[in-house]
């Protein structure tokens, strides 16, 4: 739906790139949208849907990230750089913060490193207008929201990385809302969860 919308549109630099279709044709293709989302899942779909890891188990495809490509890239400066420069300020960077956490549950990374960061920025998360939350899989993403009781409409607005893929280091150049206060986070698959906490300069 957000896509429909258009919600990305603003986010995207399209790419012209070349492929070879099926019958051996070389094609020119300019890409301007994720062609990860897919709008005809049915909950009756993802509840067909094999465990990925025990037979027992409830993770299955259907709640975890998927593969994608895509890259990223913001510039960060002082600001009476970027105004002297006429650029732009979509964010002001008011903390971040990286923790550890037990290597075998490192989905929780997020549930610790947001609170320090907010720490950080004198803000609690009812501060916050919007979390975008890394779902590395649907289960540890829900338990971080959870754990911090965050309220779930301010959590990933338009879709988080099951719908949308995750390639690392995109996840936190997301603009889409002109709110206060914004957090970014995520977990690492080494034991560690990362999260920064931005303001819109709206207000600033």
């Amino acid at each position: 739906m957000a896509q429909k919308k258009g919600l990305f549109d603003q986010e995207i630099t399209p790419v012209t790139t070349k492929f070879v279709d099926e019958n051996g044709t070389e094609r020119t293709i300019t890409v301007t949208k994720d062609d990860g989302i897919r709008p005809g899942t049915t909950f009756e779909g993802l509840a067909k849907l094999r465990p990925a890891f025990k037979e027992t188990g409830s993770t299955t495809a259907g709640v975890h990230i998927q593969v994608s490509d895509g890259a990223a890239a913001v510039l960060i400066g002082w600001r009476s750089t970027v105004e002297k420069l006429g650029l732009p300020v979509f964010g002001v960077l008011r903390a971040s913060a990286v923790v550890g956490v037990p290597l075998d549950v490192m989905g929780i990374g997020p549930a610790y490193a947001i609170p320090e960061a907010l720490n950080q920025a004198g803000l609690t998360v009812d501060d916050i207008d919007v979390f975008e939350i890394n779902e590395a899989f649907a289960s540890q993403a829900v338990y971080c929201v959870e754990k911090l009781g965050i309220p779930m409409e301010k959590v990933n607005p338009n879709g988080g990385a099951i719908a949308l893929g995750h390639p690392l280091g995109c996840t936190g150049l997301k603009r889409r809302r002109k709110r206060g206060y914004g957090v970014v986070s995520m977990c690492i698959g080494t034991g560690m969860g990362a999260a920064a906490v931005f303001e819109f300069p709206g207000q600033c």
